[in-house]
């Protein structure tokens, strides 16, 4: 699979505490390079996960409260074996950045990380004298880069949602913040299954394509209205896309031919592979088979006709065809 969704456990004030099922939370969160995090825009689910009467709740509490309990995640991981840890540094003139990164590797941090962490809070050179604040606000700086978020504002449709939509983005500018209504998507792949519609996740709209009842067209129009012609779509496929595309950067490319853009069942450009971005031909090469990348020559850019070496940077969509040695 290009990717990968995985759907954590349950989260509640003082997750870090290990309430709740915080530790299983935070121990699954460490396998993901971006996190989506579905907060109730209705306000019709409290911290607590309990269901009450839309606008009851303030959706923005969701977000503090997580960013409060990733924030201390990382600082207890920080902290444990500080005052040893910064001694050794100091005593054998490490680099901090270089040793923040091998003891913090597990969170995906890197030296690049560490060193752009380090001198956006301007902490002293000599990390003994690094005080309680300091090593707070580095771990929210290095959560921030090695943990980006995504604010996925479902049940749009719903009571008062879209005045908490705009609300949440005015109060939080830093995330990107996408409306969804996931009952909507549900109802429309389901209804895509048993062949009642024609339907491309994302698209603004569907096609009834089979047999309906009343009951079931009055449903479809009232996604149509409430969420399809009101919000261009259901928001659940630009939520994936933005984390993605977006947030990861990575490009999308294709394996294809100058002439062989269709597979044997008619299917135009069926195969895609999501590459970091910066990739090269070579990286792609060795991306879908490790003898591909022994063996490569070259590669064409299909869509510009052009040969291409094994240095060439990949953009997003391009359809790479390459060239092997026999």
């Amino acid at each position: 699979m290009p990717v990968q969704l995985i759907d954590v456990a349950g989260l509640v004030p003082g997750a870090h505490e290990g309430l709740g099922l915080g530790n299983q939370f935070l121990n699954d969160l460490n396998q993901a390079d971006a996190l989506v995090h579905v907060v109730d825009a209705s306000g019709g689910t409290n911290e607590k996960g309990e269901v009450l009467a839309p606008g009851s709740y303030d959706p923005a509490n969701d977000v503090r409260f997580l960013e409060v309990e990733l924030d201390m995640w990382y600082y207890q991981i920080l902290k444990k074996g500080w005052e040893k840890f910064a001694r050794t540094i100091q005593q054998e003139k490490q680099e901090i950045s270089k040793a923040l990164a091998k003891q913090l590797s597990a969170m995906r941090v890197t030296e690049g990380i560490a060193e752009d962490a380090i001198k956006s809070l301007k902490l002293p050179e000599n990390p003994t004298a690094w005080s309680e604040e300091q090593l707070k606000s580095l771990a929210s700086n290095l959560r921030k880069a090695t943990k980006p978020m995504i604010i996925a504002a479902n049940k749009i449709d719903v009571g008062v949602a879209e005045k908490n939509l705009a609300n949440l983005k005015k109060l939080f500018p830093e995330y990107v913040i996408i409306g969804c209504s996931a009952e909507s998507e549900l109802a429309l792949k389901e209804a895509t299954k048993k062949g009642l519609i024609k339907y491309v996740p994302g698209n603004p709209s569907f096609e009834i394509v089979g047999t309906v009842n009343d009951k079931q067209e009055q449903a479809l129009e009232i996604i149509r209205k409430n969420v399809l012609e009101k919000y261009g779509n259901t928001g659940v496929q630009q939520i994936i896309n933005s984390a993605v595309l977006d947030i990861l950067k990575y490009i999308a490319i294709f394996p294809g031919g100058l002439n062989k853009l269709v597979d044997s069942e008619g299917r135009v450009l069926p195969d895609c592979f999501l590459m970091p971005e910066g990739s090269t031909s070579l990286d792609f090469a060795f991306r879908l088979h490790t003898d591909f990348g022994k063996k490569f020559i070259r590669a064409i850019d299909v869509k510009k006709r052009i040969t291409i070496g094994k240095d060439h940077k990949l953009k997003h969509r391009d359809v790479v065809e390459l060239i092997l040695d026999k």
